[in-house]
């Protein structure tokens, strides 16, 4: 059976819409937009979480950064060595961030964690098989990280095979979904290209998007700032020749580059799967959150969906010819 992508598919608007205005519309999960930061450290770190949340998004910071509001990062020893040592907060909110989301240990260490703190919000994956969804979620996991080899930094996908087209993963894991007492909240995670894709995820059953790139590319975002990809300049100066319109370049990278290695301090640098790229800024944070909450409430509004319970996995999806996508891409 062929699996498809967002460019594949569009949301089919309801037969009637008895929506009078979007301002009726509830785009929130409990006061939070349906969006989590990427753990990247070109997209948010411990100064910037506070600019995030007060945006209503939610937030995971990158490996090493403490102290989070939101979720902290680490990598599957990190958290075991933590547990081990009864380092953990009983309420905490932590995500185990791994590549390979599945491997038997990290569902073997899920159970355990869950099982020895009952209350702790545990976020984990990344997977690209809707059966791995299945079983972490069965585990106690809260929400399960989905798709690989996606994101705009990473190439895994590329050089080694591994994936699964994201639109048929996220819709085949929210099947599964339905099928559990207590599913794990699934986050789609990587390679959103723009607004519709993220609106797109939604409509097949994620609960949250993880967007990293389009946040990167914010002017105000934590990312390095250069001027032509090669001079590295303070946020003062980029801010100020970003508002003459002179080309500001954020620095992107994927946490699992040789650069990032080394930042870590790894003594064994390993092939890396993630890729570093030079974004241009093109708009403010809070400009594009301002945009995209207004599209998602029109889309919801097209769906007759007032919820994001409503709308989430419960609408019609049409798929599309090449040439049917080509004739709105502009």
């Amino acid at each position: 059976m062929n699996k498809f992508d967002f460019n594949d598919i569009l949301i089919k608007p309801a037969k009637q819409s008895n929506i009078q205005s979007r301002k009726d519309i509830n785009p929130f999960h409990n006061g939070f937009l349906p969006l989590i930061t990427a753990p990247m450290d070109s997209v948010i770190d411990i100064p910037s979480e506070l600019k995030y949340r007060n945006l209503k998004i939610l937030t995971t910071l990158p490996r090493g950064e403490t102290g989070a509001i939101g979720f902290e990062s680490y990598s599957l020893i990190e958290i075991e060595k933590l547990f081990k040592n009864k380092e953990l907060s009983s309420n905490g909110h932590y995500l185990i961030d791994i590549a390979n989301g599945h491997m038997t240990s990290l569902l073997s260490l899920t159970k355990e964690l869950k099982l020895a703190y009952p209350k702790i919000i545990l976020m984990v994956g990344n997977v690209a098989n809707p059966e791995t969804y299945y079983l972490l979620s069965n585990a106690g996991a809260d929400y399960v990280r989905v798709g690989i080899g996606n994101g705009g930094a990473c190439s895994t996908t590329l050089h080694t095979g591994i994936g699964f087209p994201m639109g048929s993963l996220i819709c085949e894991c929210y099947e599964l979904s339905a099928t559990l007492k207590n599913p794990a909240k699934i986050v789609a995670d990587g390679g959103m290209q723009n607004y519709s894709d993220i609106i797109k995820a939604l409509a097949l059953g994620a609960d949250y998007v993880m967007v990293g790139n389009l946040f990167n590319k914010a002017i105000d975002s934590c990312g390095d700032n250069y001027l032509w990809k090669f001079f590295k300049v303070s946020n003062k100066i980029a801010n100020l020749a970003y508002k003459y319109k002179i080309p500001i370049y954020k620095k992107f990278r994927g946490m699992s580059t040789k650069e990032v290695q080394r930042k870590w301090g790894n003594t064994t640098i390993k092939t890396s799967e993630g890729v570093i790229r030079f974004r241009k800024a093109e708009y403010y944070l809070q400009q594009w959150v301002e945009n995209f909450e207004d599209y998602l409430r029109s889309a919801m509004s097209y769906s007759n969906c007032k919820t994001l319970e409503e709308f989430i996995g419960n609408v019609e999806i049409i798929k599309i010819s090449e040439n049917s996508y080509q004739r709105f891409k502009k």
